[in-house]
């Protein structure tokens, strides 16, 4: 039987832009853009889904083009939306992101607006679903209320991803409920004070957090839980778009945790979805594969 996830986060039309050659600022550049769904959330739920959960995600879309083309690309894919909300009055999230020549990340902007609508009052309907998961997965685009309700009312396995530095803060009341948390070394340092990566690991799990995944991009993924420190190197892969790579690293993580597997096993599957992502053009790589 396959297991059961909830991914509560956002879902959005990403609109991405890569250069032909090297980027030129303040310039018109020659080059392919993309409209693709995407969101952390809906990655994530993608990236489980390939990997063989069953799984449903709750986001909150707009009745405009963009949702009902979200709508359409979940329900095609086997997402379950039946507990997504519908706003009427606000349009669909969108991310608009440029990427260098290199695929690396340029800058973005994340028009996520429509999340704030998942309050507590209307998630806590879905607790008795919730309660029946094998995992639940929440994202920092959700209210820092709704994040801390969740965390206060839902029992079963927890794991969290920061987003952004601009949302990561949202998670420092819930780390003592966390199995897992995926922050980069920017969002840990945010979440902790500390500068060293080692440090904040053990500062977050001094707060409560059972596992600690840290990616630092080309310096690889520092994994802690307990008292072992792992630090693995980042795989080598000719690196098309890096949008996206974290959340197949999350989804990696989760399913990882749901298989029973151990710290340095959960770190390599991380490590290998997000080489494999950042491999595709695509945010989620349809042939993600963990060994």
């Amino acid at each position: 039987m396959k297991p059961t996830v909830i991914v509560i986060g956002g879902a959005n039309m990403d609109i991405g832009g890569s250069p032909s050659g090297d980027f030129r600022l303040h310039d018109s550049n020659p080059g392919v853009v993309h409209l693709r769904p995407g969101g952390v959330g809906r990655n994530i739920a993608h990236n489980l889904h390939i990997l063989g959960a069953q799984v449903s995600l709750i986001t909150a879309l707009g009745e405009d083009f963009f949702g009902e083309a979200l709508r359409r690309s979940c329900s095609e894919l086997g997402l379950d939306l039946s507990m997504s909300l519908t706003v009427r009055d606000l349009r669909t999230s969108t991310y608009l992101y440029l990427s260098e020549g290199s695929g690396e990340l340029h800058a973005a902007i994340a028009d996520m607006g429509v999340t704030a609508r998942l309050t507590p009052d209307y998630l806590c309907r879905w607790l008795p679903r919730l309660e029946r998961a094998d995992a639940v997965v929440l994202d920092a685009n959700l209210p820092q209320e709704s994040l801390e309700f969740l965390c206060e009312n839902c029992h079963v396995p927890l794991y969290a991803d920061p987003v952004s530095s601009a949302k990561a803060t949202r998670l420092k009341n819930v780390l003592p409920y966390l199995a897992a948390i995926k922050p980069n070394a920017l969002e840990a340092e945010l979440l902790t004070a500390e500068h060293d990566a080692t440090m904040a690991a053990r500062a977050l799990m001094a707060k409560g957090v059972r596992r600690v995944f840290i990616s630092m991009g080309s310096q690889g993924l520092l994994a802690a839980e307990g008292e072992d420190v792992l630090k693995l190197p980042a795989l080598s892969c000719e690196v098309v778009n890096t949008t996206g790579a974290g959340d197949a690293a999350m989804a990696a993580i989760v399913w990882s945790g749901i298989c029973g597997a151990d710290l340095a096993e959960s770190a390599m599957a991380a490590l290998t979805a997000g080489a494999q992502t950042a491999a595709c053009a695509s945010t989620v790589n349809p042939k993600l594969k963990l060994d």
